[in-house]
C-alpha cells in the first residue's frame, strides 16, 4: 500500500512512498440523467495526484491544499455500476499498509497523508478527514479507499508510533488543517470521519468550531471508554514483562474486533456455501492468526500504556464539551463490541446531540470498518449525509449505485423474493405491439413512470433490477417521507436505508419538480401507501385522487408518461387481517394510532379528500404462498412534449390523467388473463426448467 502526500501537510520522513512506481490508469465517467457523457483522462505522476508545494520557516514541506493540474480530471457524475472496490482490500492489506507506514518508526509529529488507491473524486467533492483509532496508523480505512475516492478528497491523520502529542495536541492540529480547508474551499462541508479514539477527537473539534459546517461520521465512539472492559487493562499491562508482551495482541484481537467477520471480508457471497466456508477457514488458520502477532509491531507496549491513557483522557474531554456540537452527526454503532459499550453509548449520544442518527451493525465487532459489512460510502449514501454544498440537493448530489451495491442489494436485501417471483416485463411498443421486455419504454428521459403499487411495495425490487439491467437506467423513485424519518436509536443499515442508495426521494411536488428538469426517469405511485396498504378485496384496485397530480408537471418539461401495471401479489401471499382487522385488537390499535400520529408532521396530500387521503401505516397480516409469479406491463408511451395546454388547462390535463388510469387498468386485466396461460406461473415448474435448461437467460411466460 503505496501513499502519496495530500493536500494537506506531510513531513519529508513519509513522502518516500509516493516515488513508489505505481501502474498508470485513466478515468471514466459518466453523467446520469442527461445525456450520456464519457470522459478519459492520462494519469498524473504514475497514479498519484499531482500537488504543488510550499516551503516553511522549519524546512518541511508543506502542501497548499490544491491539486494542480493540467485539464479536467473527470466529468460531474459516476457512471451507474462503477466499481467502488469494496470487498478488493481486506485486513490483510490493513496490516501490510500499517507495517509498511511503519517501516521507519519515529517520534515526529503527527501529519496527514492521501492514500494513492483513493484516486481522483468527482468534481466539486467535499474534503473527508479519517481520524484513527488506537492503532494511530491512518490505515483504518483500506477497504474503503477506492471507494471513498470517488466521492472525497481523502485525507488520514497519521500518528507515529513513538509520538507522545497530548490529545489537546491534536486537537489543534485538526483544527489548522479544518481552517486551511475553510479558507480554501469555503462552501464545502467538511467531513470528519472517527474511528473510535477518533470519534472523541472529532467531537472535541467540532465542539471547538460550531461555526463550521461539520458532518462527523463516528465509528464506535470512544466517549464511553469509563464503561470499558479496557480499564482494568491499564494496571495489568504496566506489570507484564516485555518479553510477554507478545501475548497482548493476541488478548486485544478478541476485545477489538470480530476475526470471523474481519476474515470474511472480500469472499465472494455469491459462492456456493461449502467454498465460502472452506475459504474462510484458510483465511482463519493461514491469514489471520498469523497477523496478529503483527498488532505487536503496530502497538508496542509503552505505546499501548499511552494510547489507553490518552483514550480516557480523550472521553473526559470530549464529553465535557459534547454539549456545544452542532455538527451533523451519524454514529455507526456495532452490536458485539467487547472493547465498548457501543450502542448504548450511541443511544446516549443521540439524545444529547442536536442532529444526530444513528445506524446499528448488530453482528460486527468494534473495528466495524475492516470486518464484512456494508462500504462505508454506501452507509453515508443511504443515510442521506453526503452532500457537496450547505444543505443536501437530490439531483447533483446523487451518486449512481455501483455494482457491488447492486450485488449486495439483490442477494442480501431482496434475496428470496427476487428468486422467488421469477418476475417478466413487457412493454407496449409506438405502434401499440405488446413484446417481453421494455423496448417500448423511452431511453431518453424525461419520463414519468406511473402505475399500481402492489401490497407493500413487493413490485419495487424487481422492476430496479431489470431497468438496470437490460436498458442501463436508474429511475428515481418517489417514496412515502416516513421512510426519511430518522428517530431510532437503535436503528439498523435497513431497507428503507436502500431505497435511497438506488435513488429514492420523499415525494413532494418540489422534488418532483427537480427530477424531471434534470431529465430522469422518474416512477410515482398516485395511490402512495393508502393503494400499498389496501384492505382485503382491494387488491389491484386503483386508490388514485380524484384530481390529477402530476401531468401538469410532466407537461412542464415534455416529460413522456408511461402508465404501467402490476400483478402477482395473490400468488405470493394472502392478506389475513388488514386495517380494519388490525384495529380491532387493543395494542395493536394503539401502536397503530401512534404511528399514523406521527407521520401526519409531514402533512402529505393535506388538499386532498377521499380514501386516498387516509394514510395509516401499518404492517399487513400476511400466509405466505408458494409463490406464484410477477408481471409487469408497460402500456405505451402518452407524450406531453409540445402539448402546452397541459400546463395551463386542468380540464385537458385531466382528461390524459383519466387517459393514464385506465391504461393501467387495462394493463392489469390485460396481465391477470394472460398469466393463466404461463406454463411457468408456479415456482416449482421454473425451477424445473432452470434445472433442465442450464444454458437458458430466462424462463419462458405466456406469448404476448
Amino acid at each position: 500500500m503505496a501513499t502519496c502526500s495530500s493536500s494537506l501537510s506531510v513531513l519529508p520522513n513519509l513522502r518516500w512512498n509516493c516515488n513508489k512506481r505505481r501502474p498508470n490508469f485513466k478515468v471514466r465517467a459518466q453523467i446520469s440523467g442527461e445525456k450520456k457523457k464519457t470522459t478519459s483522462v492520462e494519469p498524473v505522476n504514475n497514479g498519484s495526484v499531482s500537488v504543488s508545494t510550499v516551503q516553511k520557516q522549519n524546512g518541511a514541506n508543506e502542501v497548499n491544499g490544491k491539486v494542480k493540474s493540467q485539464k479536467k480530471i473527470v466529468s460531474d457524475e459516476i457512471e451507474l455500476l462503477w466499481d467502488d472496490g469494496y470487498g478488493s482490500k481486506s485486513v490483510k492489506d490493513y496490516f501490510a499498509a500499517a507495517k509498511e507506514i511503519l517501516e521507519k518508526p519515529d517520534g515526529g509529529p503527527p501529519r496527514w497523508f492521501s492514500p494513492v488507491d483513493c484516486g481522483r473524486p468527482v468534481e466539486d467533492a467535499p474534503t473527508l478527514l479519517f481520524l484513527p483509532g488506537l492503532d494511530g496508523t491512518g490505515m483504518g480505512l483500506v477497504p474503503h479507499h477506492k471507494a471513498l475516492g470517488k466521492a472525497f478528497h481523502v485525507s488520514c491523520l497519521h500518528i507515529p508510533v513513538l509520538d507522545r502529542t497530548p490529545f489537546e495536541g491534536l486537537v489543534k492540529i485538526v483544527e489548522d488543517v479544518l481552517r486551511q480547508e475553510q479558507a480554501t474551499r469555503p462552501n464545502k462541508p467538511i467531513y470528519l470521519v472517527g474511528d473510535s479514539f477518533g470519534g472523541c477527537l472529532a467531537l472535541a473539534v467540532a465542539a471547538r468550531n460550531s461555526s463550521l459546517d461539520l458532518v462527523l461520521i463516528l465509528v464506535n465512539p470512544a466517549t464511553s471508554f469509563d464503561r470499558s472492559p479496557l480499564q482494568p487493562l491499564i494496571p495489568i499491562l504496566e506489570m507484564v514483562p516485555e518479553e510477554l508482551h507478545f501475548t497482548v495482541p493476541y488478548a486485544l484481537s478478541f476485545i477489538m474486533g470480530d476475526p470471523i467477520k474481519m476474515a470474511t471480508l472480500g469472499i465472494d457471497n455469491q459462492l456456493p456455501s461449502g467454498i465460502k466456508l472452506e475459504k474462510l477457514r484458510q483465511r482463519l488458520t493461514k491469514t489471520m492468526l498469523p497477523l496478529l502477532s503483527d498488532l505487536g509491531e503496530i502497538i508496542p507496549r509503552e505505546t499501548l500504556l499511552w494510547k489507553l491513557k490518552l483514550l480516557r483522557s480523550s472521553s473526559a474531554y470530549a464529553n465535557s464539551r459534547i454539549h456545544a456540537v452542532q455538527a451533523e452527526t451519524l454514529i455507526l454503532a456495532s452490536g458485539k463490541d467487547m472493547m465498548l459499550p457501543s450502542q448504548e453509548e450511541a443511544k446516549r449520544l443521540h439524545g444529547v446531540l442536536k442532529n444526530c442518527s444513528v445506524r446499528c451493525f448488530k453482528d460486527n465487532g468494534h473495528t466495524l470498518l475492516l470486518e464484512d459489512s456494508v462500504s462505508l460510502l454506501t452507509v453515508i449514501k443511504g443515510t442521506g449525509k453526503y452532500r457537496r454544498s450547505w444543505r443536501y440537493d437530490l439531483v447533483s448530489d446523487f451518486l449512481p449505485p455501483s455494482k457491488g451495491e447492486l450485488d449486495y442489494a439483490l442477494d442480501e436485501v431482496l434475496g428470496f423474493l427476487r428468486n422467488a417471483v421469477g418476475s417478466v416485463f413487457f412493454s407496449t411498443m409506438e405502434d401499440g405491439k405488446i413484446v417481453r421486455g421494455l423496448a417500448g419504454v423511452p431511453d431518453e428521459g424525461p419520463v414519468l413512470l406511473i402505475g399500481y403499487h402492489m401490497l407493500m411495495g413487493l413490485e419495487l425490487g424487481p422492476m430496479s433490477e431489470a431497468f438496470i439491467k437490460e436498458k442501463n437506467i436508474l429511475f428515481r423513485g418517489m417514496a412515502h417521507p416516513v421512510l426519511y424519518s430518522d428517530n431510532n436509536p437503535s436503528k439498523e443499515f435497513d431497507y428503507s436505508d436502500w431505497i435511497k442508495v438506488f435513488g429514492a426521494y420523499p415525494v413532494t411536488a418540489t422534488n418532483l419538480f427537480k427530477l424531471l428538469s434534470s431529465k430522469s426517469h422518474v416512477l410515482l405511485f398516485p395511490g402512495g401507501a393508502r393503494e400499498a396498504l389496501h384492505n382485503r378485496g382491494e387488491q389491484y384496485k386503483l386508490i388514485w385522487p380524484e384530481n390529477q397530480e402530476f401531468v401538469r408537471m410532466a407537461a412542464r418539461f415534455g416529460a413522456t408518461i408511461v402508465p404501467f401495471g402490476t400483478v402477482g401479489e395473490d400468488d405470493i401471499a394472502e392478506l389475513v387481517l388488514d386495517y380494519n382487522d388490525l384495529m380491532k385488537i387493543p395494542i395493536l390499535n394503539d401502536y397503530i394510532k401512534d404511528l399514523t400520529r406521527d407521520t401526519k408532521q409531514f402533512k402529505l396530500r393535506e388538499e386532498s379528500d377521499g380514501d386516498v387521503a387516509n394514510q395509516p401505516l401499518y404492517i399487513p397480516g400476511l400466509v405466505p404462498k408458494i409463490p406464484g409469479r410477477f408481471y409487469y406491463l408497460f402500456g405505451k408511451p402518452i407524450e406531453t412534449k409540445g402539448r402546452p395546454e397541459l400546463v395551463k388547462d386542468r380540464e385537458e390535463a385531466n382528461q390524459v390523467y383519466l387517459e393514464v388510469k385506465a391504461e393501467v387498468e387495462n394493463s392489469i386485466a390485460y396481465l391477470l388473463k394472460k398469466r393463466e396461460e404461463d406454463p411457468y406461473r408456479s415456482v416449482l415448474d421454473r425451477l424445473n426448467y432452470s434445472l433442465t435448461h442450464t444454458t437458458a437467460t430466462h424462463v419462458p411466460s405466456f406469448e404476448p
